[in-house]
């Protein structure tokens, strides 16, 4: 059984966490510093959930379309439901403003996260050859909700 997480909102004022929850989850050619957090916050629309578990998610609705910017949870507490848990406050906190559907992208390599997508009812929708620095192609994924 998973421990329930406390997930909270996160604003500009949390861009040094969530950069270094960001630097522990992804290799040093795909992270992002602090500033390029902190610009991700001037898009409009744009909202971030952060734990204390080590887990964080950037996102942003525009009209009813959603796209998660980038989602990380540090390495030690993968495999607990965190990220799980972190994917479905985000995708409730889209639908609160608005979305009907949530995008993303995900590296065709990463089984782990494609599991996660696939049963939280992402489906793929495309694909980016070599979209990554090291080659691997990007999956872009959907859910969409009823009314």
């Amino acid at each position: 059984m998973n421990a329930p997480f406390l997930i909270t909102p996160a604003t500009i004022l949390h861009a040094q966490p969530l950069a270094t929850i960001h630097a522990m989850s992804f290799p040093p050619c795909e992270r992002w510093d602090d500033a390029a957090i902190a610009a991700q916050f001037s898009l409009p629309g744009t909202f971030a959930l952060i734990t204390a578990e080590g887990g964080m998610i950037l996102a942003r609705v525009i009209a009813d379309e959603a796209e998660i910017l980038t989602f990380a949870v540090i390495p030690a507490r993968r495999r607990r439901g965190l990220g799980r848990a972190l994917l479905e406050a985000a995708s409730d906190a889209a639908r609160a403003r608005g979305a009907r559907i949530l995008f993303l992208e995900v590296a065709a390599g990463n089984a782990a996260a494609r599991a996660l997508y696939t049963a939280a009812g992402f489906r793929e929708t495309g694909r980016r050859r070599r979209y990554y620095a090291d080659g691997d192609d990007a999956l872009t994924m959907a859910r969409e909700w009823e009314e």
